[in-house]
Protein backbone atom coordinates (compact mmCIF):
# COMPACT_ATOMS: atom_id res chain seq x y z
CA UNK A 1 0.00 0.00 0.00
CA UNK A 2 1.31 3.42 -0.92
CA UNK A 3 -0.15 5.95 1.53
CA UNK A 4 1.78 9.22 1.74
CA UNK A 5 1.13 11.55 4.62
CA UNK A 6 3.67 13.93 6.16
CA UNK A 7 2.53 13.06 9.66
CA UNK A 8 3.15 9.33 9.13
CA UNK A 9 6.57 10.00 7.62
CA UNK A 10 7.34 12.10 10.70
CA UNK A 11 6.34 9.19 12.95
CA UNK A 12 8.54 6.79 11.00
CA UNK A 13 11.49 9.11 11.43
CA UNK A 14 10.70 9.38 15.16
CA UNK A 15 10.78 5.61 15.53
CA UNK A 16 14.07 5.44 13.69
CA UNK A 17 15.42 8.04 16.07
CA UNK A 18 14.27 5.99 19.06
CA UNK A 19 11.22 8.02 20.10
CA UNK A 20 8.21 5.74 20.72
CA UNK A 21 4.93 6.95 19.20
CA UNK A 22 2.31 8.16 21.64
CA UNK A 23 -1.32 7.11 21.91
CA UNK A 24 -2.26 10.33 20.12
CA UNK A 25 0.13 9.41 17.30
CA UNK A 26 -1.62 6.05 16.96
CA UNK A 27 -5.05 7.67 16.87
CA UNK A 28 -3.92 10.06 14.13
CA UNK A 29 -2.47 7.18 12.10
CA UNK A 30 -5.73 5.28 12.48
CA UNK A 31 -7.62 8.32 11.22
CA UNK A 32 -5.41 8.42 8.13
CA UNK A 33 -6.05 4.74 7.46
CA UNK A 34 -9.78 5.25 7.83
CA UNK A 35 -9.73 8.16 5.38
CA UNK A 36 -7.85 6.00 2.89
CA UNK A 37 -10.27 3.09 3.41
CA UNK A 38 -13.31 5.24 2.79
CA UNK A 39 -12.01 6.21 -0.63
CA UNK A 40 -11.18 2.72 -1.92
CA UNK A 41 -13.22 -0.32 -2.89
CA UNK A 42 -12.87 -3.83 -1.43
CA UNK A 43 -10.27 -4.90 -4.02
CA UNK A 44 -7.79 -2.39 -2.65
CA UNK A 45 -7.61 -4.24 0.65
CA UNK A 46 -5.94 -7.26 -0.93
CA UNK A 47 -2.63 -5.38 -0.71
CA UNK A 48 -2.92 -4.78 3.01
CA UNK A 49 -1.32 -7.06 5.54
CA UNK A 50 -3.02 -8.58 7.37
CA UNK A 51 -5.89 -8.33 4.89
CA UNK A 52 -8.44 -9.69 7.36
CA UNK A 53 -7.78 -6.91 9.85
CA UNK A 54 -7.85 -4.25 7.15
CA UNK A 55 -11.09 -5.64 5.77
CA UNK A 56 -12.67 -5.62 9.21
CA UNK A 57 -11.57 -2.02 9.68
CA UNK A 58 -13.07 -0.97 6.35
CA UNK A 59 -16.35 -2.77 6.98
CA UNK A 60 -16.61 -1.19 10.41
CA UNK A 61 -16.24 2.33 9.02
CA UNK A 62 -18.41 2.02 5.92
CA UNK A 63 -21.57 4.06 6.21
CA UNK A 64 -23.86 1.41 4.69
CA UNK A 65 -22.68 -1.50 6.91
CA UNK A 66 -25.85 -3.10 8.37
CA UNK A 67 -26.58 -3.01 12.08
CA UNK A 68 -27.04 -6.56 13.40
CA UNK A 69 -29.77 -7.51 15.86
CA UNK A 70 -28.71 -9.07 19.14
CA UNK A 71 -32.21 -10.32 20.05
CA UNK A 72 -33.21 -13.96 19.47
CA UNK A 73 -35.97 -14.06 16.78
CA UNK A 74 -38.72 -15.97 18.57
CA UNK A 75 -41.19 -15.32 15.76
CA UNK A 76 -39.06 -16.73 12.93
CA UNK A 77 -40.81 -19.62 11.14
CA UNK A 78 -38.49 -22.03 9.34
CA UNK A 79 -40.86 -22.98 6.52
CA UNK A 80 -39.91 -25.01 3.45
CA UNK A 81 -38.94 -21.95 1.45
CA UNK A 82 -36.68 -20.65 4.22
CA UNK A 83 -35.03 -24.06 4.71
CA UNK A 84 -34.51 -24.47 0.96
CA UNK A 85 -32.58 -21.19 0.95
CA UNK A 86 -30.18 -22.27 3.72
CA UNK A 87 -26.60 -23.08 2.63
CA UNK A 88 -25.65 -26.79 2.73
CA UNK A 89 -21.87 -27.02 2.35
CA UNK A 90 -21.61 -30.60 3.63
CA UNK A 91 -23.65 -31.86 0.68
CA UNK A 92 -21.99 -29.56 -1.80
CA UNK A 93 -20.45 -30.49 -5.16
CA UNK A 94 -17.26 -32.48 -5.62
CA UNK A 95 -15.40 -29.24 -6.36
CA UNK A 96 -15.59 -28.42 -2.63
CA UNK A 97 -13.78 -31.60 -1.55
CA UNK A 98 -10.63 -30.88 0.44
CA UNK A 99 -7.69 -33.25 0.44
CA UNK A 100 -7.53 -36.47 -1.56
CA UNK A 101 -10.56 -37.17 -3.72
CA UNK A 102 -11.04 -40.69 -2.41
CA UNK A 103 -13.79 -42.84 -0.95
CA UNK A 104 -14.21 -42.97 2.85
CA UNK A 105 -15.00 -46.29 4.50
CA UNK A 106 -16.66 -44.91 7.65
CA UNK A 107 -18.23 -41.52 8.29
CA UNK A 108 -21.02 -40.81 10.75
CA UNK A 109 -21.67 -40.14 14.42
CA UNK A 110 -20.61 -41.84 17.64
CA UNK A 111 -22.01 -42.08 21.15
CA UNK A 112 -25.48 -40.69 20.72
CA UNK A 113 -27.37 -42.18 23.64
CA UNK A 114 -30.95 -43.18 24.18
CA UNK A 115 -32.93 -45.73 26.23
CA UNK A 116 -33.75 -48.87 24.25
CA UNK A 117 -35.81 -51.94 25.06
CA UNK A 118 -34.25 -55.42 25.00
CA UNK A 119 -35.81 -58.85 25.30
CA UNK A 120 -34.30 -61.25 27.84
CA UNK A 121 -34.02 -65.01 27.43
CA UNK A 122 -37.00 -65.58 29.72
CA UNK A 123 -39.10 -63.29 27.44
CA UNK A 124 -38.99 -60.35 29.81
CA UNK A 125 -38.11 -56.81 28.75
CA UNK A 126 -35.66 -54.29 30.14
CA UNK A 127 -34.83 -50.72 29.18
CA UNK A 128 -31.10 -49.99 29.01
CA UNK A 129 -29.19 -46.82 28.19
CA UNK A 130 -27.43 -47.51 24.90
CA UNK A 131 -24.61 -45.71 23.14
CA UNK A 132 -25.04 -45.86 19.38
CA UNK A 133 -22.49 -45.37 16.63
CA UNK A 134 -23.79 -45.14 13.08
CA UNK A 135 -21.66 -44.82 9.96
CA UNK A 136 -21.96 -45.10 6.21
CA UNK A 137 -19.45 -45.22 3.40
CA UNK A 138 -18.90 -42.13 1.27
CA UNK A 139 -18.11 -42.26 -2.43
CA UNK A 140 -15.10 -40.39 -3.76
CA UNK A 141 -17.16 -37.81 -5.66
CA UNK A 142 -19.29 -36.78 -2.66
CA UNK A 143 -18.32 -33.95 -0.32
CA UNK A 144 -20.00 -35.31 2.83
CA UNK A 145 -23.20 -36.59 4.43
CA UNK A 146 -26.01 -35.12 6.49
CA UNK A 147 -25.08 -36.50 9.92
CA UNK A 148 -28.47 -35.84 11.47
CA UNK A 149 -30.11 -38.25 9.04
CA UNK A 150 -28.37 -41.14 10.80
CA UNK A 151 -29.98 -40.19 14.09
CA UNK A 152 -33.36 -39.57 12.47
CA UNK A 153 -33.26 -42.93 10.70
CA UNK A 154 -32.35 -44.70 13.94
CA UNK A 155 -35.04 -42.92 15.95
CA UNK A 156 -37.76 -44.27 13.66
CA UNK A 157 -36.97 -47.69 15.19
CA UNK A 158 -36.21 -46.55 18.73
CA UNK A 159 -39.57 -47.60 20.19
CA UNK A 160 -39.22 -51.20 19.06
CA UNK A 161 -37.75 -54.02 21.14
CA UNK A 162 -34.24 -54.21 19.77
CA UNK A 163 -32.75 -57.19 18.02
CA UNK A 164 -30.44 -57.77 15.08
CA UNK A 165 -33.51 -57.72 12.81
CA UNK A 166 -34.34 -54.20 13.98
CA UNK A 167 -30.73 -53.11 13.52
CA UNK A 168 -30.81 -54.48 9.97
CA UNK A 169 -33.96 -52.45 9.27
CA UNK A 170 -32.22 -49.29 10.52
CA UNK A 171 -29.27 -50.11 8.27
CA UNK A 172 -31.60 -50.29 5.30
CA UNK A 173 -32.87 -46.83 6.14
CA UNK A 174 -29.29 -45.52 6.34
CA UNK A 175 -28.48 -46.82 2.89
CA UNK A 176 -31.66 -45.34 1.40
CA UNK A 177 -31.65 -41.98 3.22
CA UNK A 178 -27.97 -41.27 2.66
CA UNK A 179 -27.66 -42.90 -0.77
CA UNK A 180 -24.74 -44.98 0.48
CA UNK A 181 -23.31 -48.34 -0.56
CA UNK A 182 -22.34 -49.59 2.93
CA UNK A 183 -23.66 -48.90 6.43
CA UNK A 184 -22.88 -49.95 9.99
CA UNK A 185 -24.42 -49.69 13.44
CA UNK A 186 -22.76 -50.41 16.76
CA UNK A 187 -24.70 -50.33 20.04
CA UNK A 188 -22.95 -50.46 23.43
CA UNK A 189 -24.78 -51.26 26.64
CA UNK A 190 -24.34 -52.67 30.13
CA UNK A 191 -26.47 -55.77 30.58
CA UNK A 192 -27.43 -56.80 34.16
CA UNK A 193 -27.80 -60.43 35.19
CA UNK A 194 -28.69 -61.64 38.66
CA UNK A 195 -26.01 -64.03 39.92
CA UNK A 196 -26.07 -66.25 42.99
CA UNK A 197 -23.17 -66.49 45.42
CA UNK A 198 -21.26 -69.77 45.67
CA UNK A 199 -22.46 -70.97 49.10
CA UNK A 200 -24.44 -68.38 51.05
CA UNK A 201 -27.35 -68.20 48.62
CA UNK A 202 -27.16 -64.41 48.30
CA UNK A 203 -27.88 -62.79 44.96
CA UNK A 204 -26.65 -59.66 43.25
CA UNK A 205 -26.43 -58.10 39.80
CA UNK A 206 -23.41 -58.67 37.60
CA UNK A 207 -23.12 -56.16 34.73
CA UNK A 208 -21.70 -57.19 31.37
CA UNK A 209 -20.26 -54.72 28.85
CA UNK A 210 -21.83 -55.75 25.54
CA UNK A 211 -21.68 -54.31 22.05
CA UNK A 212 -23.80 -55.28 19.06
CA UNK A 213 -22.71 -54.59 15.51
CA UNK A 214 -24.66 -54.90 12.30
CA UNK A 215 -22.92 -54.17 9.01
CA UNK A 216 -24.10 -54.05 5.41
CA UNK A 217 -21.22 -54.24 2.97
CA UNK A 218 -21.13 -55.18 -0.70
CA UNK A 219 -24.65 -56.53 -0.40
CA UNK A 220 -23.76 -58.80 2.53
CA UNK A 221 -25.06 -58.42 6.09
CA UNK A 222 -22.89 -59.31 9.07
CA UNK A 223 -23.90 -59.51 12.74
CA UNK A 224 -21.33 -59.34 15.53
CA UNK A 225 -21.62 -59.51 19.30
CA UNK A 226 -18.88 -58.41 21.71
CA UNK A 227 -18.83 -59.23 25.43
CA UNK A 228 -16.31 -58.50 28.19
CA UNK A 229 -16.07 -61.36 30.68
CA UNK A 230 -14.29 -60.63 33.97
CA UNK A 231 -12.76 -63.51 35.90
CA UNK A 232 -10.04 -64.46 38.34
CA UNK A 233 -6.93 -66.27 37.10
CA UNK A 234 -4.67 -68.17 39.49
CA UNK A 235 -1.18 -68.79 38.14
CA UNK A 236 -0.50 -72.58 37.95
CA UNK A 237 3.23 -72.04 38.42
CA UNK A 238 2.71 -69.88 41.51
CA UNK A 239 0.28 -72.47 42.90
CA UNK A 240 2.83 -75.28 42.54
CA UNK A 241 5.65 -73.18 44.03
CA UNK A 242 3.48 -72.26 47.02
CA UNK A 243 2.63 -75.92 47.60
CA UNK A 244 6.33 -76.81 47.34
CA UNK A 245 7.18 -74.30 50.09
CA UNK A 246 4.43 -75.71 52.31
CA UNK A 247 5.34 -79.34 51.67
CA UNK A 248 9.16 -79.19 51.83
CA UNK A 249 9.77 -76.39 54.33
CA UNK A 250 6.54 -75.91 56.22
CA UNK A 251 6.51 -72.37 54.85
CA UNK A 252 3.16 -70.66 54.43
CA UNK A 253 2.87 -69.25 50.89
CA UNK A 254 0.02 -68.10 48.71
CA UNK A 255 -0.21 -68.32 44.93
CA UNK A 256 -0.85 -65.12 43.04
CA UNK A 257 -4.13 -64.55 41.23
CA UNK A 258 -5.54 -61.49 39.57
CA UNK A 259 -8.59 -59.96 38.02
CA UNK A 260 -8.61 -60.81 34.33
CA UNK A 261 -10.68 -59.76 31.34
CA UNK A 262 -11.56 -61.60 28.14
CA UNK A 263 -13.15 -59.68 25.28
CA UNK A 264 -15.11 -62.13 23.18
CA UNK A 265 -16.09 -61.00 19.66
CA UNK A 266 -18.24 -63.37 17.63
CA UNK A 267 -20.11 -63.56 14.36
CA UNK A 268 -23.77 -64.33 15.06
CA UNK A 269 -25.14 -66.64 12.36
CA UNK A 270 -28.72 -66.44 11.04
CA UNK A 271 -31.23 -68.74 12.66
CA UNK A 272 -31.78 -69.50 16.33
CA UNK A 273 -31.40 -66.55 18.69
CA UNK A 274 -28.10 -66.24 20.54
CA UNK A 275 -29.14 -64.59 23.82
CA UNK A 276 -26.82 -62.48 25.94
CA UNK A 277 -27.37 -64.97 28.74
CA UNK A 278 -26.24 -67.80 26.44
CA UNK A 279 -22.91 -66.10 25.74
CA UNK A 280 -22.33 -65.55 29.47
CA UNK A 281 -23.10 -69.24 30.08
CA UNK A 282 -20.54 -70.26 27.43
CA UNK A 283 -17.93 -68.13 29.21
CA UNK A 284 -18.87 -69.56 32.61
CA UNK A 285 -18.50 -73.06 31.21
CA UNK A 286 -15.05 -72.28 29.82
CA UNK A 287 -13.68 -70.38 32.84
CA UNK A 288 -15.88 -70.77 35.95
CA UNK A 289 -13.86 -68.37 38.15
CA UNK A 290 -16.00 -65.32 37.29
CA UNK A 291 -15.69 -62.48 39.78
CA UNK A 292 -18.37 -62.49 42.45
CA UNK A 293 -21.04 -59.94 43.41
CA UNK A 294 -22.37 -60.87 46.88
CA UNK A 295 -19.79 -62.50 49.16
CA UNK A 296 -19.85 -63.77 52.75
CA UNK A 297 -17.03 -65.69 54.42
CA UNK A 298 -18.21 -69.05 53.14
CA UNK A 299 -18.38 -67.62 49.61
CA UNK A 300 -14.86 -66.23 49.84
CA UNK A 301 -13.56 -69.61 50.95
CA UNK A 302 -15.46 -71.28 48.11
CA UNK A 303 -13.97 -68.85 45.60
CA UNK A 304 -10.44 -69.66 46.83
CA UNK A 305 -11.19 -73.37 46.37
CA UNK A 306 -12.69 -72.73 42.91
CA UNK A 307 -9.55 -70.87 41.84
CA UNK A 308 -7.32 -73.66 43.14
CA UNK A 309 -9.38 -76.13 41.11
CA UNK A 310 -9.02 -74.04 37.94
CA UNK A 311 -5.52 -72.53 37.73
CA UNK A 312 -4.87 -71.05 34.26
CA UNK A 313 -2.22 -69.26 32.29
CA UNK A 314 -3.47 -66.71 29.75
CA UNK A 315 -2.76 -69.26 27.00
CA UNK A 316 -5.04 -71.72 28.79
CA UNK A 317 -7.78 -69.14 29.08
CA UNK A 318 -8.07 -68.32 25.36
CA UNK A 319 -8.03 -72.03 24.46
CA UNK A 320 -10.76 -72.80 26.98
CA UNK A 321 -12.92 -70.00 25.62
CA UNK A 322 -12.20 -71.23 22.08
CA UNK A 323 -13.36 -74.78 22.86
CA UNK A 324 -16.59 -73.56 24.45
CA UNK A 325 -17.47 -71.11 21.66
CA UNK A 326 -16.59 -73.52 18.85
CA UNK A 327 -19.19 -76.00 20.11
CA UNK A 328 -22.10 -73.57 19.56
CA UNK A 329 -23.58 -73.77 16.05
CA UNK A 330 -25.01 -70.22 16.34
CA UNK A 331 -21.50 -68.76 16.32
CA UNK A 332 -19.36 -68.34 13.20
CA UNK A 333 -15.94 -66.69 13.25
CA UNK A 334 -14.77 -65.36 16.60
CA UNK A 335 -11.88 -63.76 18.44
CA UNK A 336 -10.82 -64.05 22.08
CA UNK A 337 -8.57 -61.31 23.53
CA UNK A 338 -7.49 -62.03 27.12
CA UNK A 339 -5.56 -59.92 29.60
CA UNK A 340 -4.35 -61.25 32.96
CA UNK A 341 -3.49 -58.16 34.98
CA UNK A 342 -0.74 -59.68 37.04
CA UNK A 343 -0.36 -59.19 40.77
CA UNK A 344 3.18 -60.59 40.53
CA UNK A 345 4.45 -58.43 37.69
CA UNK A 346 4.12 -54.76 36.87
CA UNK A 347 2.95 -55.75 33.39
CA UNK A 348 0.04 -57.81 32.06
CA UNK A 349 -0.03 -61.20 30.36
CA UNK A 350 -2.04 -61.12 27.13
CA UNK A 351 -3.17 -63.47 24.38
CA UNK A 352 -5.26 -63.31 21.19
CA UNK A 353 -6.86 -66.32 19.50
CA UNK A 354 -9.11 -66.25 16.41
CA UNK A 355 -11.21 -68.70 14.47
CA UNK A 356 -11.84 -67.79 10.84
CA UNK A 357 -10.66 -64.78 8.82
CA UNK A 358 -13.22 -62.20 10.01
CA UNK A 359 -11.26 -60.99 13.03
CA UNK A 360 -7.72 -61.82 11.96
CA UNK A 361 -5.44 -58.85 11.47
CA UNK A 362 -1.74 -58.33 10.85
CA UNK A 363 -1.59 -55.41 13.28
CA UNK A 364 -2.72 -54.70 16.83
CA UNK A 365 -4.60 -51.64 18.02
CA UNK A 366 -1.94 -49.84 20.10
CA UNK A 367 -4.46 -49.35 22.92
CA UNK A 368 -6.34 -52.64 22.66
CA UNK A 369 -5.11 -54.19 25.88
CA UNK A 370 -5.28 -51.09 28.04
CA UNK A 371 -9.04 -51.01 27.43
CA UNK A 372 -9.39 -54.50 28.94
CA UNK A 373 -9.89 -53.13 32.43
CA UNK A 374 -13.02 -53.70 34.47
CA UNK A 375 -13.89 -50.32 35.95
CA UNK A 376 -17.03 -51.45 37.73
Amino acid sequence: MNVHDPAIETEIRSEEEGTAPTEQDAREALAVLRRWASGNDAMAFANLAPSDAAGALARGTTADYPVMSTLYPDDLVADKAYIADLPDLQNGPASLIKGAKTAIQHVGISNFRLPLRYLTRDKGEMVLETSVTGTVSLEENKKGINMSRIMRSFYTHAERVFSFDVMDAALGDYVADLDSLDARIQMRLSFPMKKQSLRSGLQGYQYYDIALESAYRNGTKTRILHLDYVYSSTCPCSLELSEHARRTRGQLATPHSQRSVARISMEVLPGEVLWFEDVVALCNKAVPTETQVMVKREDEQAFAELNAANPIFVEDAVRLFYRSLAQDARIGDFRVVASHQESLHSHDAISVLCRGPMFETSTLDPRMFETLIHRG
